[in-house]
């Protein structure tokens, strides 16, 4: 691993709608790709959800490994970790045709959780690819893990090593990961139908990093988030609908587990974050409609993501 890139905090926005992809010419300046962040820390590529914001990324992964050398024995594999935040489909739909997993070199890591009877892996096995896909998922070419997480474990990044390890917090011990350790720790919350989403905090050298997608507010907040989050460094935080939207008298969208710009505001301010990005729009907002709210919400610590947007952190 090169020193420089254990510097190294980047974030990169791959995907920032919600619900569906969207292909028309006035969704250009924000894109239409569904939810994907590419995480460059310390070395490592982590990669939070799998829209199809995660197909742009796959191809160039997969341009870089083929320019890294002239034979398979001599080019740089591709190693990452894929955090799901949940399993609905504009979150995981993306992934059958990330490039990068039909390479044998390939070794991917794949974290997420389910309440079913299932494991995270059956499930995926069912939605993504057995019906729905020309192959299965047991003929993914990549070296391919996919393991079940939740609330009490840690995952851990280390220096020189591919993969994460997955610790519980009752296990751990002093020695168990030190400053030059990426940790990421999370929590469940339900206020996403119809199991929950995982909320992502990402922390490297003194720096924290919070995704907390598909998520709706409470009424003076959400006291659970507030505490996990306190006082991160960049909040990314789901901001489908126009507070009209969350409150109309047609067709209200209170209950369908997605915030409005007020309410990731108002989360920001309680956190105490220092910088926030709204995130996972309406699909059916376009350009013109997100400038329009930009000019309302948007500041200098609070930005509209839109595809290619790309902060640091170290």
């Amino acid at each position: 691993m090169e020193e420089c890139l254990r510097d190294e905090f980047k974030i990169k926005f791959r995907g920032v709608r919600g619900s569906y992809p969207v292909a028309n010419g006035d969704f250009l300046k924000y894109g239409g790709n569904t939810s994907c962040i590419e995480v460059r820390v310390g070395g490592h590529l982590i990669i939070l959800d799998a829209g199809t914001g995660l197909i742009s990324l796959g191809n160039e992964l997969m341009h870089k490994y083929i320019e890294s050398g002239t034979t398979l024995t001599d080019r740089t594999p591709v190693r990452c970790t894929i955090l799901l935040s949940h399993i609905h489909l504009d979150h995981i739909q993306g992934f059958p045709f990330f490039r990068p997993s039909h390479l044998s070199s390939t070794r991917m890591c794949m974290l997420g959780g389910v309440n079913y009877n299932e494991t995270l892996e059956q499930e995926l096995s069912k939605i993504l690819f057995s019906k729905s896909f020309p192959l299965d998922l047991g003929d993914i070419a990549a070296d391919l893990k996919i393991l079940d997480i939740n609330e009490t474990n840690y995952i851990i990044f280390t220096p020189g090593e591919d993969m994460p390890k997955i610790l519980r917090v009752n296990e751990l011990k002093e020695g168990d990961y030190t400053d030059e350790d990426v940790v990421v720790t999370c929590y469940k919350s339900y206020a996403h139908p119809q199991n929950g989403v995982f909320i992502y905090k990402i922390a490297y050298k003194g720096k924290t990093l919070v995704y907390a997608t598909d998520k709706e507010s409470y009424p003076g907040g959400d006291k659970k988030l507030v505490k996990f989050a306190k006082g991160c460094d960049l909040l990314i935080h789901d901001a489908q609908y126009s507070t009209e939207d969350y409150l109309s008298i047609y067709v209200p969208k209170q209950g369908f587990g997605h915030s409005t710009f007020e309410m990731a505001l108002e989360s920001k301010q309680q956190i105490g974050a220092k910088k926030m990005v709204f995130f996972h729009y309406e699909p059916g907002y376009n350009d013109e409609k997100l400038d329009m709210l930009a000019e309302e919400y948007a500041s200098d610590d609070a930005v509209f993501a839109y595809e290619g947007l790309e902060m640091a952190l170290l």
